[in-house]
C-alpha cells in the first residue's frame, strides 16, 4: 500500500533523527576512496579554501563521476543527475518542438533558467532555444546539461541555496557546478548498450515494445603536459533510436474507418546521434602562477515526431500521403565552449584572471511533411531556419585572508566580470513558411519555418562587481556576508546580498542558515524571440464574414501587436531566499536536513494565446481581441511578460551510512528526500486595452497549476550499494509523488499517479582493468497514468503526459563493458 509523499518524508526525517542508526543515508554513490567520501573539498558556494561538503554554511551535494556513469547507459547527464539528487527533476517532453531535443532540468521545482550552471566554476552559457510549448519550463531558456557527457566529469557539486550575490543572475534556486575530470595519467574506455523492453496500456488498448536501442562509446585519457602540467581529454560517441508510446488511432483517423490497432503517432524520446569532445588542462608557469584551459564541442543530430496527421486532415494532400503522415522535426545542434585563464599570487592576493566563450546553434529541418497550400506540388522536406546564441565573459577574481585576531583569518573574495551576449533568429527557406495558391494551411506541417519577419540579431552587455567575506568569529561560529552589483545595457542595474551563518556545537552536530536576495535577468531569447504562421482565416469583423491571410503566433515584447495587448519591457525576476538546516555526523553516518523558502516576484511567463477560444474568456472577449488585432493582420498573439509571484517551500533530507565489514564486504546505505511545494500568490493584472476581459486573461488555469502541481511534491531516493573484492551490486528505489496534468477546463484534469521505480545493477571487475556490468532500470515496468482518449485526439498521438517526472518509456535493460588503465 502506498502512503502519501508528505507522510513518507516526515516519517523518514523523524526516524533518522531519532535513531541515528544504520538506516541513515546520502545521495552520492560509492566513491573509490574513503578519504574522498568523508572529506571532499568543495568549491561551490564558498571561496574559502579547504571547506568540505559537510563543513559548508550552505548545503552542497557532491555527485561523483562514477555515480553518473552508473545510471543506465550514462548517455544523458541531466537524467543521471536527476536519478541521484531528489531536488533535481528531468521530465522527458514529447511532441513539443525544440523541447524534445533540448530537455530542461529543474531544481527545487523552479524554472530551468532559475538555476545557474558553472563549468569548473566559470559561468556556462544557456542554449539558443526558448521553451514555448506545453512542456515543463514553458517560457524559459536554460543551460543544456546534456551537452557535457558524464565521462568528462570528475564530479558535480549541487548548491541548494540562493547564490546570486556570489555568482550573479540565475542562481535563485541554486548552482550546479560541473567539475571536469583532471588527470595527467591513466584513462578508460566504456562501451554501453541498452534498450527498452516493455508492456504498457494506453487509453485505447495494450501494447508491447522493444525499442529505444542505445549505444555509446565513451573514453578519457590523462596526459602529462611537461613535467608538472596535465591535459585530460574525454569524448563520447552516442547513437539512440527513438521510442514510441503513442496510443492507437481512432477508427475515424484510419483509411476505411475500421482499424483498432493502428499507431499513427510517435510519442517518445527522439532519435539521437551525437559526438562530444572535451578537454581540461593546466600547467604551472613558475612557483607562483599557473595557466589553465578547458572546453569542448558537441555535435548532435536528433529527430522527433510532431502530431500525426490523419488521411482526412484538412492539411493533408491525399495525392502525396494517401494514408496520412507523421511530420518529423529534425535538429542539428552544435555547442561550443572554450575557457582559459591565469591563477597565481601577487601582493598577498590569490588572483584568477579568466576569459570564456560559449556558443549554441540550433538548426531546424522538417521532413516527411508538406505545405498544404501548394497542393500536390508541395515539397516534403524543408529548411525551417534556426537559432543562435553566444556569450563572452571576462573576469578577474581575488582571494585574500585577513587577520582580525580571530580564531582564524577571515577570507575576503572580490571580483569583477564583464559579459556580452548575442541572440539570433534566422529564416528558413520560403516554402517552409509561405502560403501557396491552394487551400489548406500554409507553412511546413509540424513546424512552420521562421520567416524573415521573425529574424532577429540582438546583443547586450553587462558588468558586475562582488565582495564576499567568510570566516570563523569563534571556534563554533562561522559567518558569511556577500554583495553583488550588476549593470545591464538593456534593463538597468540590480543589487543582491546574502548573509549566512553556521554554528558547530560539536564535531558531530551543527546548525546553519542563510538569508539572500537573488534575480534572473530577462534573457535575450525572451525579449526578441518571435514565431508566427500565416493561415487563411474567416472572421466576423463588423458583423460581416471576412476571409484573409492572417498571422498567429509569438510576437516580440516591443512588437506593435504585443504592445496593443498590453506588453511592456521585461524586468528582472527577483527573489528572497530563507534557509535553515542541521548537519549530523558520527563515524560512517551522516545526515543533513535543510528547510527553505523562496519568494519570487515578477516571474517572466509566456502568455496565453490571446484571440483563441478559452473556457475562462467569454465569446465577447475573444471577438474583441480579434477585432483589436485585425488591423495588424493577426488573429491570435502571445508574448513574454512579467507578473507572476510565487512562494516555494520545502525540505531536503540527505543521509548516508557506510558499513565496512571484514568478511561480508562493504555496504553503503543511501536515502535522500525532497518535499517541495509552490503556491502562486499573484497573477498578471488584466491590461487596460479598451476591451472586456476576465480573470486569467494573460495567464490561465493550466499554467498556474503547472507552477503549483507540475513537479512532484515529494521525491525520495533510497539505495544499497554492496562491494566485495571485484563484485558489486546496487539496488535503488525512487518514489515520485503524483503530478497534476492541468487543463483550462477542470473536467479535463488528470494525474500521473504515485509511482515507485526499482533499479538494479550487478558488476564484476576482472583483472587488468576490465569491468562488466549488467542492469535494469524500472524493473517492474512502471508508467504514469495514460492520457485519456478525449485528450489525445483521433490520431492518438499523445499516449502519456509529458509532465511525468520519470518519463514514459518503461523497463530499460543495459550492459556496460569498461577498460581502465
Amino acid at each position: 500500500m502506498l502512503i502519501s509523499g508528505r507522510s513518507a518524508l516526515l516519517a523518514f526525517v523523524s526516524t533518522s533523527a531519532l535513531m541515528c542508526a544504520p538506516v541513515a543515508f546520502a545521495q552520492e554513490a560509492t566513491p573509490t576512496d574513503d578519504a574522498a567520501e568523508i572529506g571532499e573539498i568543495i568549491v561551490t558556494g564558498t571561496r574559502a579554501v579547504g571547506r568540505t561538503r559537510l563543513d559548508t554554511i550552505a548545503p552542497v551535494d557532491v555527485i561523483t563521476g562514477e555515480t553518473l556513469t552508473r545510471s543506465g547507459t550514462g548517455t544523458e547527464t541531466a537524467a543521471a543527475l536527476a536519478a541521484a539528487a531528489p531536488s533535481i527533476n528531468f521530465p522527458r517532453p514529447a511532441i513539443s518542438d525544440g523541447s524534445d531535443h533540448v530537455r530542461p532540468a529543474t531544481l527545487r521545482g523552479l524554472a530551468p533558467d532559475q538555476t545557474l550552471v558553472l563549468i569548473n566554476g566559470q559561468r556556462g552559457h544557456v542554449g539558443a532555444l526558448v521553451n514555448v510549448n506545453g512542456a515543463l519550463g514553458r517560457g524559459s531558456t536554460a543551460f543544456d546539461l546534456n551537452t557535457i557527457p558524464s565521462v568528462a566529469l570528475g564530479s558535480v557539486e549541487v548548491l541548494r541555496d540562493g547564490a546570486s550575490a556570489q555568482y550573479g543572475s540565475d542562481a535563485i534556486a541554486g548552482v550546479i557546478n560541473l567539475r571536469l575530470r583532471q588527470a595527467r595519467d591513466g584513462g578508460g574506455l566504456t562501451l554501453n548498450h541498452g534498450r527498452y523492453d516493455t508492456q504498457y496500456d494506453t487509453a485505447r488498448g495494450s501494447h508491447e515494445a522493444t525499442d529505444g536501442e542505445q549505444t555509446s562509446l565513451a573514453g578519457w585519457i590523462g596526459l602529462p603536459l611537461g613535467e608538472d602540467g596535465f591535459v585530460t581529454v574525454s569524448g563520447e560517441l552516442q547513437k539512440r533510436d527513438p521510442t514510441n508510446r503513442s496510443d492507437y488511432a481512432a477508427p475515424s483517423a484510419v483509411v476505411g474507418n475500421t482499424s483498432t490497432n493502428t499507431v499513427l503517432g510517435r510519442f517518445g524520446d527522439p532519435a539521437v546521434e551525437s559526438q562530444s569532445l572535451w578537454f581540461n588542462a593546466g600547467k604551472p608557469i613558475n612557483a607562483d602562477w599557473e595557466t589553465y584551459a578547458f572546453g569542448g564541442i558537441q555535435h548532435k543530430e536528433s529527430e522527433s515526431g510532431a502530431t500525426a496527421r490523419a488521411y482526412n486532415n484538412a492539411n493533408n494532400v491525399l495525392a502525396i500521403y494517401p494514408d496520412g503522415f507523421l511530420p518529423l522535426i529534425n535538429t542539428e545542434i552544435v555547442d561550443y565552449n572554450l575557457y582559459g585563464g591565469l591563477k597565481g599570487e601577487a601582493a598577498g592576493i590569490d588572483w584568477d584572471v579568466s576569459v570564456g566563450y560559449g556558443r549554441n546553434v540550433l538548426d531546424y529541418r522538417v521532413t516527411n511533411s508538406l505545405n498544404a497550400s501548394y497542393g500536390a506540388a508541395s515539397q516534403q522536406e524543408f529548411d525551417a531556419g534556426g537559432l543562435k546564441y553566444d556569450q563572452l565573459t571576462l573576469g578577474v577574481d581575488g582571494v585574500r585572508p585577513l587577520e582580525f585576531g580571530l580564531i582564524e583569518p577571515v577570507n575576503l573574495a572580490f571580483g569583477v566580470e564583464y559579459r556580452t551576449e548575442r541572440f539570433e533568429v534566422y529564416a528558413g527557406e520560403p516554402a517552409s513558411y509561405n502560403r501557396g495558391p491552394s487551400a489548406g494551411g500554409g507553412g511546413a506541417q509540424g513546424f512552420p519555418g521562421f520567416s524573415p519577419a521573425n529574424a532577429a540579431d540582438e546583443d547586450r552587455n553587462n558588468w558586475s562587481a562582488y565582495i564576499d567575506l567568510e570566516g570563523k568569529l569563534t571556534r563554533g561560529l562561522t559567518v558569511g556576508v556577500a554583495g553583488r552589483y550588476e549593470d545591464y545595457s538593456d534593463f538597468g542595474d540590480q543589487f543582491t546580498g546574502k548573509v549566512s551563518a553556521r554554528y558547530d556545537f560539536s564535531p558531530a552536530f551543527a546548525l546553519r542558515g542563510a538569508v539572500s536576495t537573488g534575480f534572473h535577468a530577462p534573457a535575450l531569447q525572451q525579449q526578441y524571440f518571435s514565431y508566427t504562421a500565416t493561415n487563411l482565416v474567416t472572421q466576423l469583423i463588423g458583423g460581416l464574414p471576412v476571409t484573409s491571410l492572417i498571422q498567429a503566433g509569438t510576437f516580440r515584447v516591443d512588437d506593435p501587436v504585443a504592445l496593443a495587448l498590453g506588453s511592456k519591457p521585461l524586468e528582472p525576476e527577483t527573489s528572497v531566499n530563507y534557509s535553515v538546516g542541521a548537519v549530523f555526523r558520527s563515524g560512517g553516518f551522516e545526515l543533513t536536513i535543510d528547510a527553505y523558502q523562496i519568494e519570487l516576484e515578477d516571474r517572466i511567463i509566456y502568455s496565453e494565446s490571446l484571440g483563441t477560444t478559452r473556457p475562462s474568456q467569454s465569446a465577447a472577449t475573444t471577438t474583441a481581441v480579434q477585432t483589436l488585432l485585425a488591423p495588424f493582420g493577426v488573429s491570435a498573439a502571445r508574448f513574454f511578460l512579467n507578473g507572476v509571484d510565487t512562494t516555494t517551500k520545502g525540505i531536503d533530507v540527505v543521509g548516508r551510512y557506510r558499513l565496512p565489514t571484514d568478511t561480508l564486504g562493504r555496504f553503503d546505505f543511501t536515502l535522500a528526500g525532497n518535499y517541495n511545494e509552490t503556491t502562486v500568490d499573484k497573477t498578471p493584472e488584466t491590461p487596460s486595452i479598451g476591451i472586456p476581459t476576465s480573470d486569467f486573461f494573460l495567464f490561465d488555469r493550466s499554467n498556474i497549476l503547472a507552477f503549483e502541481e507540475g513537479t512532484p511534491k515529494t521525491k525520495v531516493v533510497g539505495g544499497i550499494d554492496w562491494s566485495l573484492g571485484g563484485f558489486g551490486v546496487s539496488a535503488k528505489a525512487t518514489y515520485y509523488a503524483s503530478v497534476l496534468v492541468a487543463n483550462n477546463a477542470a473536467s479535463l484534469d488528470y494525474e500521473t499517479g504515485d509511482k515507485t521505480l526499482i533499479d538494479l545493477e550487478g558488476r564484476y571487475q576482472f583483472p587488468y582493468g576490465v569491468g562488466l556490468a549488467v542492469g535494469v532500470n524500472n524493473l517492474f515496468d512502471e508508467y504514469p497514468e495514460y492520457t485519456p482518449a478525449a485528450l489525445n485526439g483521433a490520431t492518438g498521438s499523445v499516449g502519456f503526459p509529458s509532465y511525468s517526472p520519470f518519463g514514459f518509456n518503461g523497463r530499460f535493460l543495459y550492459a556496460r563493458l569498461s577498460y581502465s588503465f
